[in-house]
């Protein structure tokens, strides 16, 4: 497979993990109580980092030729419905919001890395690529320290 082809399948891989981010903080906003109102800036700001970070994949996209996807995985639809489903039986405590957090924030580092471990990545894309799974990962350790300190 020629190298900007599999560049851009990588890019929108990327854009669509953006995406199910965007949308797992919108759900996990709305399931948030009144005493945790704490959280909506630091959910508006995964929102918006996602939102930036996905106008950087788009750009790179547009360079090689190719449109951005606009959607989802097919993962994160179904782990939205896990998430729906789960809700019914935990309810929408600051614990159970936060740890589906937690499990979004993975499931994007699992796809930046195997992002960054696929052939035919040019090493500007790579580049990129890594300089944002850092940013996640900052953002995927607040929410876990968060999380571990509900849970202790």
């Amino acid at each position: 497979m020629e190298n900007s082809t599999i560049n851009t399948e990588i890019l929108n891989d990327l854009i669509q993990i953006n995406n199910d981010r965007v949308t797992g903080y919108e759900k996990a906003i709305s399931e948030l109580g009144e005493n945790d109102s704490d959280l909506h800036p630091l959910f508006s700001e995964m929102i918006r980092q996602s939102n930036q970070l996905k106008s950087t994949l788009t750009q790179e996209i547009q360079v090689l030729g190719a449109s951005a996807d606009t959607g989802t995985t097919t993962s994160g639809k179904v782990y939205r419905a896990w998430m729906d489903i789960k809700a019914i039986f935990t309810g929408h405590d600051r614990e159970t919001v936060l740890n589906n957090c937690e499990f979004g924030e993975d499931a994007a580092q699992k796809a930046y890395k195997m992002a960054l471990e696929a052939e035919g990545l040019s090493g500007n894309l790579r580049s990129i690529i890594s300089e944002q799974k850092t940013d996640l990962k900052t953002s995927h350790d607040k929410i876990k320290t968060l999380r571990d300190s509900v849970s202790s």
